[in-house]
């Protein structure tokens, strides 16, 4: 569908001007005040347009967890949450379809979905998301998510014999043809569906899965995705794997490069920040889950400072439990002001922007198809309803937008310049449908315990130097 948005406000260098924009052929085609109408004319007036934004770090199926996992810490969390894991097709798929919905209500035209995957039904899996993501018409970039040492080998042992590893129920060697086979059936960036190479994490994968996995990113020329030190018990883990910091040792294999991107990124030394510069590697930054599950605050303005790529991601919606990924933003943006008192570098709306639009598409080496509003680029668009009543009253547009707290305020988005949102709804699929089979595949749920938290967290405990009582 050809089309021109007329009358449209869009952010220049410092300031904001009132424009047409011509999309053919799913790309824009021109930018300029009073152009010629192309297809069907929008009307612009009071709305403000920009690139799509990038949920850039979430896991789809952990929708059916939100809200009922405690206040734990990522090892002992996850232990929660595998015991609890959707084994069935039909919950990724619409889980898939609301983490789809929920970010195209918030901003964002693209989802790196970081997918856990159902032992034994691991394709079916894959294509249960794809197809909820060709269904909403989102650009989707799925990442399965792969491991090949057991849950336990996350904890440090603290030098201690305490734990024992049960084997990993599925070889390397057949992780990474699974990975292969997926690629084969799935990989399809022309049809918006690509598939990213994404071990979970130093924590849980062996040098061997990473190193497959860079095989397969150079031969098929794919992004590369993965957790990165996330928490301080990461952070001892590494030092006892290796004998060196997590990030050293990527750089040593090779996983580093400008097509990886890197989720947390929270406990990292200088050093490896100027790595990360020097790699042109990307940090996902998300804020909420940080902190919801106790894993800190990542040096954002440290990253920024030293030329890091960073952008935002909501992660999973049962360590985040939403996936408005404005929200993200806005705490993404303003927790950093209590880090460094220079307010200079402090984190501006405008560059938040620039950070979720085009930090996400350079890091999923897309920079030069998507994240600006420039001729040429695909059309991902979202506009924006300045008249909606948490855009008002009348100030900055993009300040109203990144520091407040905007509802209803998405009128129009467009993927490769097909419309999927307008007048606030979208389009592609029936969203009062899919909340009733949310509901209907659930149940209110309030004292579950979980058997694998109860054998580890006396461990945990002693190796990370807590009180050893536990509850």
């Amino acid at each position: 569908m050809n089309f021109t948005i007329q009358n449209v406000l869009i952010a220049t260098v410092n300031d904001y001007a009132t424009v047409d924009v011509q999309v053919v052929d799913g790309a824009i085609a021109a930018i300029a005040p009073r152009l010629e109408v192309v297809g069907t004319a929008i009307n612009g007036e009071n709305k403000l347009l920009l690139p799509g934004f990038f949920n850039a770090h979430t896991h789809s199926s952990e929708m059916w967890q939100r809200g009922i996992i405690p206040p734990l810490p990522l090892e002992l969390w996850l232990a929660q949450l595998y015991d609890f894991a959707p084994l069935d097709t039909e919950k990724v798929y619409l889980s898939a379809l609301g983490t789809a919905v929920e970010t195209l209500l918030s901003g964002g035209t693209s989802v790196v979905d970081h997918l856990i995957l159902i032992p034994g039904k691991e394709l079916e899996t894959i294509a249960s998301a794809v197809r909820a993501y060709k269904e909403v018409g989102i650009r989707a970039f799925v990442s399965p998510l792969i491991q090949d040492e057991s849950l336990t080998a996350g904890i440090p042992s603290g030098e201690t014999t305490a734990l024992t590893h049960k084997p990993y129920f599925r070889s390397t060697a057949a992780t990474l043809e699974l990975i292969e086979e997926a690629v084969r059936q799935f990989h399809r960036p022309d049809e918006s569906v690509s598939i990213l190479v994404a071990p979970t994490g130093i924590q849980l994968c062996s040098d061997a899965l990473f190193q497959g996995c860079i095989e397969l990113s150079n031969q098929y020329n794919l992004c590369r995705h993965s957790h990165l030190l996330e928490t301080k018990a990461q952070e001892k883990l590494a030092q006892e794997k290796y004998g060196c910091t997590a990030v050293e040792h990527l750089n040593r294999i090779g996983y580093l490069s400008d097509r990886t991107t890197l989720a947390h990124c929270i406990h990292l030394t200088n050093t490896d920040i100027a790595i990360l510069a020097e790699t042109q590697s990307t940090v996902v930054h998300n804020p909420l889950s940080n902190l919801r599950i106790g894993s800190g605050i990542a040096p954002i303005l440290k990253y920024r400072q030293a030329g890091v790529n960073v952008t935002f991601g909501c992660d999973g919606a049962s360590s985040n439990d939403s996936q408005d990924l404005l929200e993200a933003i806005k705490i993404g943006s303003i927790l950093h002001n209590v880090t460094d008192l220079d307010y200079q570098h402090w984190i501006t709306p405008r560059q938040a922007v620039e950070m979720a639009s085009h930090g996400g598409a350079k890091g999923l080496n897309m920079a030069n198809e998507l994240g600006s509003l420039t001729v040429g680029k695909k059309a991902d668009l979202v506009m924006y309803d300045l008249t909606s009543l948490s855009l008002l009253p009348r100030t900055d547009p993009i300040g109203l937008l990144i520091l407040g707290r905007p509802t209803n305020a998405i009128e129009s988005v467009w993927v490769s310049g097909k419309q999927i949102v307008a007048d606030g709804k979208v389009t592609t699929i029936n969203v009062d449908d899919l909340r009733q089979q949310l509901f209907q595949h659930s149940q209110w749920d309030t004292k579950r315990k979980s058997e694998t938290v109860a054998q580890i967290e006396a461990h945990y405990r002693w190796v990370m130097g807590l009180n050893l009582e536990v509850r």
